[in-house]
């Protein structure tokens, strides 16, 4: 069963700093057809303008990936880290038992463009943690990339959940297919283009829940991009 949820019914709060789209339940935006799915709970679509973003706040039990897609998020928090995570690279942070931190575009004429994806842990607890690569230079379109998952596999960033974060660019008229595990969940997100999911349009911001399925097909009707997340 595939369930699509279109970008246009996403929650959005549109301030003077941060434009940003809820694929479920966050902050101020409150559906409770949409608080997650599986161990998902959180995927947001934010640009940030240049200078703005959050200051310090706090966070416990949840893995938090950032995928910055244009421009630059500056990362500071209370175990040390600093970092600026630039568009190609990926953010892992572990709350754990709590973690402080802020978040701020540092360019002054670049507006930011990045998802975030809040991940419930297989376990509370547990040191926070911080980690961050580059995947912009990994390999040739039309193949999955992992990103991060729970065992690390292919030099991918390590959640502590038994979760799979994979992202494809695939050329116009190319068609990307995928085995499925008709006993987990997958979510996928449209980050740029136009693709067919299994015969049905989708396009940037569109997102899809499957479940009960064993095949994925995906064709690309421009250039697209497109994330993936096997959930148990």
């Amino acid at each position: 069963m595939i369930r699509f949820r279109d970008r246009g019914a996403r929650g959005r709060h549109q301030g003077a700093q941060i434009d940003a789209r809820h694929s479920f339940s966050f902050a101020d935006y409150n559906d409770p057809k949409h608080m997650g799915f599986r161990a998902l709970r959180v995927l947001n679509e934010d640009r940030v303008v240049p200078g703005a973003g959050l200051p310090e706040h706090g966070h416990e039990d949840m893995e938090i990936v950032t995928i910055v897609l244009k421009g630059a998020i500056e990362h500071r928090d209370n175990l040390g880290n600093s970092a600026i995570i630039r568009a190609g690279e990926v953010q892992r942070m572990s709350a754990g038992t709590g973690i402080r931190h802020s978040e701020r575009n540092p360019s002054a004429d670049e507006r930011t463009h990045l998802l975030q994806i809040w991940i419930i842990p297989s376990e509370t607890g547990g040191p926070p943690s911080y980690e961050q690569k580059s995947f912009a230079n990994d390999g040739a379109n039309n193949r999955w990339i992992t990103i991060a998952s729970g065992d690390g596999r292919d030099g991918s960033l390590t959640l502590r959940q038994d979760a799979v974060m994979d992202v494809a660019r695939v050329d116009d008229g190319e068609t990307l297919t995928r085995s499925l595990d008709p006993a987990r969940g997958y979510w996928v997100h449209v980050v740029a283009g136009i693709v067919s999911l299994n015969g049905t349009e989708m396009r940037e911001g569109d997102g899809a829940a499957i479940t009960s399925e064993d095949r994925l097909w995906i064709e690309a009707e421009t250039d697209a991009e497109v994330l993936l997340i096997d959930l148990p």
